[in-house]
């Protein structure tokens, strides 16, 4: 696939999303920022001459308008990345009583159903454009290291990413004859929104539970493995473990 083609960024205001947004763009890629904080995936989509949607990823109209708001802007896209995530920590029982069904449904809702929302409705797009090249589009969602070694507490982020995990294939297998490719990467412990909010020492601790190199991932990394996928066509219904070796502990 080449780059000076629209691309959709899910969660792209920020972490893994906004790094590969800056990577795209810089290889000419025309982005459009889909995040529920428009105003930062605005300022980030000014920067890079792209442009900045509001989007909620479970639901269907909003998914539905932001593509199409994209379209308008830039043209089909061509490219997906699929970012857009969120967890939580809660054990299956606890002094507290059951995991919360409702903050379970939440964490599939967003992290599975909601990349398979931007799945469907960005392929049915992508399937009636013209073949460039071999192909006429990558997806490229992300799951976790979680979804293989979940930790104490991660029942429902670890259901969520596993979910990812597990669809790639099929659904790169249902997307074959129309000549897009499905791929997943699987980040371990990166230099996220999240853990940049940990004490700096907590970060280093963090990373040194990493074999090699012993360091948390730089979202940068992620980025770079995305636009490898984009530009090899021989990549497809996979899941790539990028971590560093790391093989997580109960906690």
């Amino acid at each position: 696939m080449e780059f000076d083609v629209p691309a959709l960024i899910t969660g792209g205001a920020s972490g893994l999303g906004a790094a590969t947004a800056r990577a795209l763009a810089a290889r000419g890629a025309k982005v459009a920022l889909l995040d529920v904080n428009l105003d930062a995936a605005t300022a980030l989509a000014a920067e890079l001459g792209g442009i900045g949607l509001k989007c909620d990823v479970t639901s269907e109209d909003s998914v539905t308008a932001a593509l199409a708001a994209a379209e308008a802007a830039h043209g089909p896209a061509r490219i997906l990345v699929n970012c857009a995530g969120i967890g939580n920590a809660a054990r299956t029982v606890s002094k507290k009583g059951p995991f919360p069904l409702d903050l379970f449904n939440r964490v599939i809702q967003v992290n599975l159903v909601g990349t398979f929302n931007m799945i469907r409705l960005a392929a049915a797009r992508m399937v009636e454009l013209e073949i460039m090249g071999e192909e006429r589009g990558v997806i490229i969602n992300t799951a976790s290291v979680a979804a293989f070694e979940g930790q104490i507490g991660q029942a429902a982020y670890s259901a969520s990413k596993a979910g990812v995990a597990g669809m790639t294939l099929p659904v790169a297998r249902d997307l074959a004859q129309y000549a897009v490719r499905v791929m997943t990467i699987a980040p371990g412990l990166f230099l996220t929104p999240m853990l940049q909010g940990l004490p700096e020492e907590s970060q280093r601790s963090l990373g040194a539970q990493v074999p090699f190199p012993a360091r948390l991932g730089h979202p940068t990394e992620y980025a770079k493995l995305a636009v490898h996928i984009v530009e090899n066509a021989m990549l497809n219904g996979e899941t790539i473990r990028l971590d560093g070796a790391i093989r997580m502990a109960p906690r």
